[in-house]
């Protein structure tokens, strides 16, 4: 009963929100069309900005999975990762995470066709998707649309983060297995 009336709100919270704003807008005697189209006009010279960089990153993770480096990476931690419970197939899921979400997509179906997604580094593999993000990528297309050029210690919070998300992630997978 709950769940059925959670997924009908669901499909009406979008429709309703679009109406509030149009409606706010008429109220608040906002041109509501030129401003959208205003809004979207920046969007896309956003987006042309963004893009060298996509591009970029996304040639950079493809070269770097193509020679192997990670899969090299992978071993190298092995000992290390293997104790506190990371398996070596992760650490490039890992690595191509904090620059590409859609190149570490392409990693975890690997992860899943060899593994399984029930197993134990199938499972670690979902919650860890979830749980980190994509720094490099994440930084440079929010810092080049807001034009930021001091980035202080955002790299340093943000590879924190990540860190706190992945152990999250093998406290979590080793907790529900």
């Amino acid at each position: 009963m709950i769940m059925k009336a959670l997924a009908n709100l669901s499909d009406i919270v979008i429709p309703i929100l679009i109406f509030f704003i149009v409606g706010y807008g008429f109220v608040s005697h906002i041109k509501v069309y030129e401003t959208f189209l205003k809004g979207a006009k920046d969007g896309l010279k956003i987006v042309v900005d963004i893009v060298p960089t996509l591009i970029g990153l996304l040639v950079a993770v493809g070269m770097l999975r193509a020679s192997g480096f990670f899969d090299m990476l992978g071993g190298l931690l092995a000992p290390v990762t293997e104790v506190v419970g990371l398996p070596a197939q992760l650490m490039p899921l890992l690595a191509v995470k904090l620059f590409s979400a859609s190149a570490a997509t392409g990693l975890v179906l690997d992860i899943f066709r060899t593994s399984g997604p029930d197993s134990y580094a199938g499972l670690l593999t979902s919650i860890m998707m979830s749980c980190t993000e994509t720094v490099f990528y994440t930084m440079s297309v929010y810092f080049l649309a807001a034009k930021v050029t001091k980035t202080r210690y955002t790299l340093t919070g943000a590879l924190l983060a990540t860190l706190a998300g992945t152990v999250a992630s093998v406290v979590l997978a080793k907790w529900m297995i």
